[in-house]
């Protein structure tokens, strides 16, 4: 396989929406729709998942290699397909119940690609979270690595919670990348302001960190400066899928950057992002969230859509 701009490591499934409208499945999963934003946004991108051989499997296999995304091999594994059932609420906002599948087996071997993004279920349920780790300790300082926690509170037992954060810690603490929630941020330190959480991260050698606020905005932050950038100001009609259509967008932003300064960042150099280059790459970023929650479902822009609603 020839060289690819990214690759999402992580869990596919059929998401079930519960609303006022009615029930409706869609394929939904955070590295899912991560692998399809940046698809849509015009990068060759691969997936790592685990996708059941029932018929949910074929029609989320369907869905993905339709917007051109590689499903790498060893993604499609015997048993059923994972579902994720979505209850929204009057405001739009979503709460979620998991039934997950994942196990991406042993000695998985990517091809070779710009970018490797993780995430979501995937990096801290076992049996797979073990070798999403491992993948990403192979690709740091080769690629740039990326991460998001899009932690799921309802799948991790309490027992369990102690080990899922160190899991959670050790896949930032490989990534040059870290994008979480402000949900994400109150599970994972209670109480602790967003600058703290940030600042936790900047320390421990993530090389650019964002944490996200929905319709506040969002906060970008690396050892040299932190910016906060407001939400693209729109009418939403639901919120799932915002979080990652905006980490597939801060991905291709960094994928696009001139050699040098991605060999940097790469190398852990702390001094890439500036206020400039920062609010630059917010800003992308949250016009394409902005047109994510515009439309129903986890339904990320295309490049011509980003076109069509520029002022």
């Amino acid at each position: 396989m020839s060289e690819l701009d990214a690759i999402a490591i992580g869990e596919t499934l059929m998401d079930v929406v519960v609303s006022s409208r009615g029930t409706a499945e869609r394929p939904g999963g955070s590295p899912m729709n991560v692998a399809i934003g940046l698809a849509r946004l015009g990068l060759r991108t691969g997936l790592l998942t685990s996708i059941g051989t029932d018929e949910r499997g074929t029609r989320l296999r369907n869905h993905v290699e339709h917007d051109g995304v590689v499903l790498i091999e060893g993604s499609v594994t015997d048993g059923p397909s994972s579902t994720s059932v979505a209850s929204l609420d009057e405001t739009g906002a979503a709460s979620y119940d998991f039934a997950i599948n994942w196990d991406i087996g042993h000695d998985v071997t990517l091809p070779p690609a710009t970018a490797v993004h993780a995430g979501s279920i995937g990096s801290y349920l076992e049996p797979g979270a073990a070798q999403v780790a491992a993948i990403l300790a192979r690709h740091h300082g080769t690629a740039i690595t990326s991460y998001d926690p899009n932690v799921r509170p309802s799948l991790i037992p309490r027992a369990d919670v102690d080990r899922v954060r160190a899991r959670i810690e050790d896949c930032a603490a490989l990534s040059a990348i870290v994008k979480l929630s402000d949900e994400d941020a109150e599970w994972l330190y209670p109480g602790a302001t967003a600058a703290e959480v940030l600042d936790r991260f900047v320390r421990a050698g993530t090389v650019l960190a964002i944490l996200t606020r929905g319709a506040s905005g969002a906060t970008l932050a690396s050892a040299r400066s932190t910016v906060e950038l407001p939400a693209a100001p729109v009418v939403v009609v639901d919120t799932i899928g915002a979080g990652d259509s905006y980490m597939a967008a801060v991905l291709s932003q960094l994928i696009a950057l001139d050699a040098d300064t991605r060999g940097r960042l790469i190398g852990g150099d702390e001094s890439v992002f500036d206020d400039a280059l920062l609010r630059q790459i917010g800003g992308f970023a949250a016009r394409c969230a902005g047109i994510t929650v515009s439309r129903a479902g986890a339904n990320p822009p295309r490049r011509a859509d980003l076109l069509a609603r520029e002022p």
